[in-house]
């Protein structure tokens, strides 16, 4: 009797730990949890406080107030975003993501909302003035981004001696501002966030290698959080809150309509 009385016991601790979980799970419904790379600025990094800043951090949290949800940014190996969503660790990527034929295969897709170009960025005392001259040179990238796609999809792409990859910007401008590599393949407005706080270390070519647009990607199957987002964002356009912040972070407003 008394081990039939214990196991009952046990097994009713069991079914609150399970109600106990599921009322968690549940509570989090109201959460968005958006994967980004903390350091593509001016899209989304750290401040001098360690706190995470940038255009698309300040257009992510007004899209969501507007869902009336909570917002959670959640920094991750950009190179695994993809499996970060399909996963379901996070609920959407929305820093800087360009949108490609490629990722269209594995992700949903809003509307534009930002163009961008993948651009060649290399020290201001460096001899390469064109795209011709980065034969037989060392270029860096950020591993898996459309930086790469673009270089690859260029006719330079074969003359270039090495292409190194990098875990982000940051590590790449590093090695590049103390000569490791000779240039980096880059998006445009990060390259020019940078050269507004060292214009005398970097410059940038006036031929780019491709046009682009960012979009935010969220998981295939959740046609209604994609829907509801992209209402978010449409209102944020009509009410002029998304030029407010364009206007913050890059002097004008480079918002699609």
């Amino acid at each position: 009797m008394k081990r039939f009385t214990s196991i009952l016991v046990l097994f009713g601790f069991i079914l609150i730990i399970v109600a106990g979980c599921s009322s968690s799970a549940s509570s989090n419904t109201n959460k968005i949890i958006i994967g980004i790379d903390d350091k593509f600025a001016p899209l989304g990094f750290r401040d001098e406080n360690n706190e995470i800043v940038g255009f698309d951090i300040d257009y992510a949290k007004a899209a969501i107030e507007k869902m009336n949800k909570e917002v959670v940014f959640q920094p991750i190996d950009w190179s695994s975003k993809e499996s970060e969503l399909n996963s379901g660790r996070i609920d959407l990527i929305w820093n800087g993501y360009t949108i490609t034929d490629e990722r269209k295969e594995k992700v949903l897709f809003t509307k534009p909302y930002l163009k961008n170009a993948q651009v060649v960025m290399t020290r201001s005392d460096s001899s390469i003035f064109k795209m011709k001259d980065l034969s037989g040179k060392v270029v860096g990238v950020q591993s898996l981004s459309s930086a790469s796609d673009a270089l690859n999809a260029n006719e330079i792409a074969s003359k270039i001696k090495t292409v190194t990859e990098f875990k982000d910007n940051v590590f790449a401008l590093s090695d590049l501002k103390i000569g490791r590599i000779d240039a980096v393949i880059i998006d445009q407005i990060v390259a020019e966030y940078y050269m507004t706080k060292e214009q005398d270390t970097y410059k940038i070519l006036d031929e780019s290698l491709a046009p682009e647009e960012y979009g935010i990607g969220v998981k295939k199957g959740n046609e209604d959080l994609l829907t509801e987002l992209q209402k978010a964002l449409d209102e944020l356009n009509k009410d002029g809150t998304a030029t407010k912040i364009s206007e913050k972070w890059f002097g004008e407003d480079r918002v699609l309509k």
